[in-house]
């Protein structure tokens, strides 16, 4: 697989900062190939409580490219929204999180616990693999 992205959702930046050795197994695989590493702002926010560990939190943003949430964003995440008859904040972050991936050049993959809402919200332009 040639892949040119991988955008990582809450629980997959939540492995990262955890120093889950698998999945940065994966990571490290997907970079020694040529992939970036991304994740939307949101999910900074949906991971980023208090119980985490900061310097660890810390390390693991510094090794991500982080994408802004415009409002040009927000407008496509909520049509992402509608076009998969979804909404609520539950969906909220997650189709940020989409929009995020499908706007990477090339071959993206989403790293994400939920991947049936993610392929519902991205109708078949995201590819997501299960952490």
């Amino acid at each position: 697989m040639n892949v040119q992205s991988v955008v990582l959702d809450a629980q997959a930046l939540t492995l990262m900062i955890e120093g889950d050795r698998k999945f940065l197994a994966k990571i490290r695989v997907a970079r020694d190939a040529g992939a970036s590493v991304v994740l939307s702002a949101n999910t900074i926010v949906e991971v980023g409580h208090g119980k985490l560990d900061k310097p660890r939190f810390d390390w693991a943003l510094s090794r991500v490219r982080v994408e802004e949430v415009s409002g040009e964003t927000a407008r496509s995440a909520a049509l992402l929204l509608k076009n998969a008859k979804m909404r609520g904040h539950k969906h909220a972050i997650d189709a940020t999180v989409v929009e995020t991936a499908i706007r990477q050049p090339g071959t993206t993959v989403i790293y994400t616990s939920d991947p049936d809402d993610l392929q519902r919200l991205g109708d078949g332009l995201v590819r997501t693999i299960r952490v």
